[in-house]
């Protein structure tokens, strides 16, 4: 038996990962990241940093963030205390999926990993208090290539768990603009 699950989701490119956890009356043990299962997997990239935050209240959005070539990001995130909804939204110009968003549950409870793959824009909003993700990415953070798409472009239609009035953003994540107002950042190739 693996030691990760992998679920196809509507956007082919956007997996989700389960790894699996081993308990007992101390608590659990599980492998959250190893290159070869996930090279089994199909997934080759190399993570080179890893990030962790920490959002306090409920409702807090961060994103729809991403980096542009030549320092794309995939990314691997995981929630290590608490649960958010986590949206990976198609941005690659010419791709059948273009503009088409997926979402998932991450929490401290279910275990899951999203792969979001480079050309994608990346956010998630709290669901509980004091909710702590980690993600790896593939590529350094590059300030110069720094982008990202505002949570509510209605080119995207993304259904957060949020009402616009309840959610807490960074002035810089309230400033985002929308596709249509940018240039795209990345084009579709069939063997992207």
């Amino acid at each position: 038996m693996t030691s990760m699950q992998i679920t196809p989701l509507a956007i082919p490119a956007v997996k989700l990962l389960t790894p699996r956890r081993f308990g007992d009356d101390r608590g659990f043990f599980s492998e959250t990241y190893n290159v070869r299962t996930l090279a089994g997997l199909g997934i080759h990239d190399v993570f080179v940093q890893d990030n962790h935050s920490l959002s306090g209240p409920i409702g807090t959005v961060r994103g729809l963030h991403f980096q542009k070539p030549p320092h794309a990001q995939v990314k691997l995130v995981r929630v290590v205390r608490g649960r958010i909804f986590d949206v990976a939204v198609d941005v690659r110009h010419g791709s059948p999926t273009y503009g088409q968003w997926v979402g998932v549950e991450l929490s401290a409870a279910n275990w899951q990993q999203l792969y979001i793959p480079a050309g994608f824009a990346h956010g998630f909003c709290t669901l509980e208090p004091e909710t702590e993700v980690l993600y790896k990415t593939s590529d350094f953070y590059a300030p110069e290539h720094d982008a990202g798409f505002h949570w509510l472009d209605p080119a995207f239609g993304v259904k957060w768990p949020v009402a616009p009035a309840d959610a807490t953003l960074s002035a810089k994540d309230t400033a985002l603009p929308c596709a249509a107002d940018v240039p795209p950042a990345f084009q579709f190739s069939a063997g992207s």
